[in-house]
């Protein structure tokens, strides 16, 4: 669990960049919509911070339950929102595919909640 968290931090800063207000051509090739910058700025910058928080867990060894709680939660629903849309036909099918790896760290969160002490990673 350790290495998972430590991996996060990069797949976070790619979410990141593809957010961020001047990569449209990244959002653009995924298949997302375009927004205001303030908003693409904000769920940027969360993204960026989540990352950082969830390597920073895994550095130290120790995980903090409403953290992993809330980033399970958080990444299944990115995921869950991004199939809705696409099924509702409000984005392509291809944006499905930002939201899976969100989709399955968020079992992996999940899974390793459910352990008797999830809180020590060893």
């Amino acid at each position: 669990m350790k290495y998972v968290l430590m991996a996060c931090l990069p797949m976070n800063v790619s979410g990141a960049a593809i957010f961020a207000p001047p990569c449209s051509f990244l959002r653009e090739s995924l298949g997302l919509p375009e927004s205001h910058p303030l908003y693409l700025g904000v769920l940027s910058i969360w993204i960026l911070l989540f990352g950082v928080a969830y390597f920073w867990q895994g550095y130290r060894g120790r995980i903090d339950r409403t953290f992993l709680t809330v980033g399970a939660a958080g990444k299944a629903a990115f995921a869950l929102l991004l199939m809705a849309l696409a099924a509702g036909g409000n984005l392509p099918p291809q944006a499905v595919a930002v939201g899976l790896p969100d989709l399955a760290l968020a079992v992996v969160f999940a899974n390793w909640l459910r352990r008797p002490d999830p809180l020590l990673i060893g």
